[in-house]
């Protein structure tokens, strides 16, 4: 197992869900803390809002796209290759995984059955791990230092 994969199990151990496990790697990569945000993406768990629609792990790879070349604050705009980063996510996530809906992707129908958690947390191990790689290989793509964004 590598040290990404360690990360994720000691996570998802802790209660994170998907998209809170991908923001909270990506901060941990530049050794920074965001507790608000962390709590702040909890709505866009196990499918936002617990509906089984839109996937965490794609919610989150986008937010962290959004850390690196998104607007944060009033003065100042969203980088010119924001929007096809996060294009070009979603394409590969889609293709890859074959919807971006949580429910189509890990055939989970209800969180709370304990065999549907171990199929949650084994399938989605791996979407997490394939979708967090693929979000550094975008942003090295667009000459950003993941683990840098000052």
């Amino acid at each position: 197992m590598n040290e990404t994969a360690f990360k994720m199990l000691r996570m998802i151990s802790a209660g994170l869900c998907c998209t809170q496990v991908m923001i909270k790697l990506a901060l941990e990569e530049e050794e920074k803390e965001n507790a608000d945000l962390i709590r702040a993406v909890s709505g866009l768990c196990k499918g936002i809002g617990g509906s089984q629609k839109t996937c965490g792990v794609l919610t989150g790879g986008i937010g962290i796209l959004g850390l690196y070349s998104g607007k944060g604050k009033e003065t100042e705009y969203a980088r010119e290759d924001h929007g096809s980063m996060v294009e070009e996510y979603m394409t590969w996530f889609e293709n890859v995984f074959r919807s971006t809906e949580c429910m189509d992707i890990i055939g989970v129908y209800s969180f709370t059955d304990d065999t549907s958690n171990m199929a949650y947390n084994i399938k989605c191990g791996d979407i997490l791990l394939r979708s967090y790689e693929k979000i550094q290989e975008i942003l090295r793509d667009h000459d950003y230092e993941f683990g840098s964004r000052e």
